[in-house]
């Protein structure tokens, strides 16, 4: 981290700076959005615009809102008792996801998740990648099997488990798993993934297979990744924002984040010295 003190401002933890601006490639908008869990407010009038085929980044310290933010973008948080968005809203694709005419369950199929733990279904290895397809009504078997193919050579897991496809895949290794989780979320072509510390149980050699993957695919998709890991926000994303309190403090292109961050704040928690 090499960021100059002396380039660093000390202005209002939310600056001009720290504001996106609506653009044409943008896949999510994110506007004035707050939002709370019973009486608790978890994020604080959140303004931000996520572009088309890149990956953005969301860290801070726990409990800043920055996984909320997350599951707010597929309405995830719907199944939480109390929990509601207060004011503002969120466009995915030109689709404002609150609109009382939006279907949820397809709102779930366009932004795909992944989550912190690898979820795969006590099925098969083919089943596993096949099962969203299936809910969506395809039956013909050669679209089935070019679909799952596809999906598994796109997360760079085919020539591992193209012989076994008609095993469980709780018999896979943790990274082999994750790495079946993505194939099975971009089987059925969402328009966002998000991951939820996706790496996080996993060991460095299956954390890098699953950051090239996501690097690797970012020109099919759009991504946002919640992390922790300061090095792997720096390694896969485009653009990061930086939360605290419930608060966006910062949000810009990785690069400038990581070496001349804005926010004195954002400085500190990057460097290791509060958070």
């Amino acid at each position: 981290m090499n960021a100059t003190n002396n380039s660093m401002q000390e202005s209002p933890e939310k600056t001009a700076a720290s504001t996106p601006q609506a653009g044409g490639n943008c896949a999510v908008q994110i506007q004035n959005l707050s939002f709370s869990y019973g009486s608790s407010e978890a994020l604080k009038n959140i303004t931000l615009d996520l572009d088309r085929n890149a990956v953005t980044a969301f860290i801070g310290p726990s409990g800043c809102g920055k996984s909320t933010l997350l599951r707010c973008i597929n309405r995830m948080n719907d199944e939480i008792i109390g929990a509601r968005v207060t004011a503002g809203k969120i466009i995915v694709e030109d689709i404002e996801i609150h609109d009382p005419s939006v279907d949820v369950v397809k709102l779930r199929r366009d932004v795909g998740m992944v989550f912190q733990k690898s979820n795969p279904f006590p099925r098969s290895i083919f089943e596993n990648v096949a099962f969203g397809l299936r809910m969506r009504g395809i039956r013909n078997k050669a679209v089935l099997e070019q679909s799952v193919e596809e999906s598994l050579r796109a997360a760079a897991l085919w020539d591992e488990v193209k012989d076994r496809l008609n095993e469980s895949a709780l018999g896979l290794s943790g990274g082999q798993q994750q790495r079946l989780c993505i194939a099975r979320t971009i089987a059925v072509k969402p328009l966002v993934v998000l991951m939820d510390e996706p790496c996080s149980a996993l060991d460095p050699i299956a954390t890098a297979k699953v950051e090239e993957l996501i690097w690797s695919l970012k020109k099919d998709y759009t991504f946002v990744v919640v992390t922790h890991n300061m090095h792997q926000a720096s390694r896969v994303s485009d653009k990061t924002a930086f939360f605290y309190m419930g608060e966006m403090i910062e949000f810009g292109e990785t690069t400038k984040m990581f070496t001349n961050p804005t926010v004195k704040r954002t400085e500190d928690y990057i460097s290791g010295r509060f958070g």
